[in-house]
C-alpha cells in the first residue's frame, strides 16, 4: 500500500500537476493540504476519473484537507476533537478517513506567523487538540495509524538549511517541537528520516530567492505513525522531482510504501 501527503498550495491551481502526478505515482491514498477552496468547488469528478474517491473539507480560499483513496473511504471525521478557534471561526484543518483499513488523518497545522502573534497561541492550542484526538482515535481502534500533513515544525536543526536564521521564527521554536515530543509520547514516530535517496530531505523550499535551486529547504510535511503502521514502512521518501518546474507547489508530496 502506497500512502502519501502533499500540500498541494491550491487545489484549482495544481489540478493538472496533481492528476499527473497520481497517474505516475500511483498512491493509494493521498493525504492533501491548503485546498484553497470550499467542499463545493472541490474537483471530486476530476479525481474520480482516475478511480479516487474523496473526502474534503474546506470553507473557502484559505486552508482545507483532503483524502483521496481508491481503496475506499469509510468513517471521515471533519475537525478535532476540543478543537480551538481563530477570530472566531474554526478553520478546516484536519479530516480523518479509513482507508483499506488504514487509519490516516490529513492535518496542516496553522502558520503561527511570529512567536509574538496571537497566531502562535492558536497554534499550540491546535496542536493540543490533535494530541487529544490522537489519543481518543488509538485507544479506539486497532487499525494502523498515522496523521500526515503540513505540521509547520521542523522537528531538529538538521530539518531547515540554516538554523541560524531561524532564530526569532516560529517552525523551529521549543514549545512547537514539545508539540511533537507529545504527539510521540501518545505512541507515534517520526517515519522519516531514514534512508533516502538525497542527503536533505526538505519537503518546502520558499517561491522566492532561488531556495530551490540552492535547496534552502525545510522539512515541515512529517508522517507521525504508530507503531504498527511503522514496523509496515517499507520504503519512504521526498518526491523532489514534483517540485520542479514551473507551475510547481512550494511542498514536495511525502511518500509511504507498506507492507501490508
Amino acid at each position: 500500500m502506497r500512502i502519501a501527503t502533499w500540500n498541494v498550495n491550491s487545489i484549482g491551481a495544481r489540478l493538472p500537476r496533481l492528476r499527473a502526478w497520481l497517474e505516475s505515482a500511483a498512491p493509494d491514498v493521498l493525504c492533501v493540504q491548503e485546498l484553497k477552496c470550499a467542499d463545493d468547488a472541490f474537483p471530486r469528478e476530476q479525481l474520480a476519473e482516475l478511480g479516487y474517491e474523496s473526502a474534503s473539507y474546506g470553507l473557502g480560499r484559505w486552508n482545507g484537507v483532503a483524502v483521496l483513496s481508491r481503496i475506499g473511504i469509510e468513517d471521515v471525521t471533519r475537525g478535532l476533537v476540543d478543537e480551538p478557534r481563530y477570530e472566531e471561526a474554526t478553520e478546516p484543518r484536519a479530516i480523518g478517513a479509513t482507508c483499506g483499513g488504514v487509519r490516516v488523518w490529513s492535518v496542516y497545522v496553522p502558520n503561527g506567523r511570529e512567536p509574538e502573534h496571537p497566531h502562535y497561541q492558536y497554534k499550540l492550542r491546535w496542536l493540543e487538540a490533535l494530541r487529544a484526538t490522537v489519543a481518543a482515535e488509538t485507544a479506539a481502534t486497532d487499525k494502523p495509524f498515522a496523521v500526515l500533513g503540513d505540521f509547520n515544525i521542523a522537528p531538529t536543526d538538521t530539518d531547515v538549511w540554516d538554523i541560524s536564521l531561524f532564530a526569532d521564527s516560529t517552525h523551529v521554536t521549543e514549545a512547537e517541537r514539545k508539540a511533537l515530543a507529545v504527539l510521540r509520547d501518545a505512541g507515534l514516530t517520526d517515519v522519516l528520516p531514514r534512508p533516502l535517496k538525497y542527503d536533505h530531505p526538505y519537503t518546502y523550499w520558499d517561491y522566492r530567492a532561488l531556495a530551490f535551486p540552492k535547496n534552502r529547504g525545510m522539512r515541515i510535511d512529517l508522517v507521525y505513525a504508530d507503531a504498527t503502521f511503522g514496523a509496515a514502512v517499507g520504503d519512504a521518501y521526498v518526491d523532489r522531482e514534483e517540485r520542479k518546474g514551473k507551475g510547481s507547489s512550494d511542498h514536495a508530496p511525502v511518500v509511504v510504501d507498506l507492507e501490508l
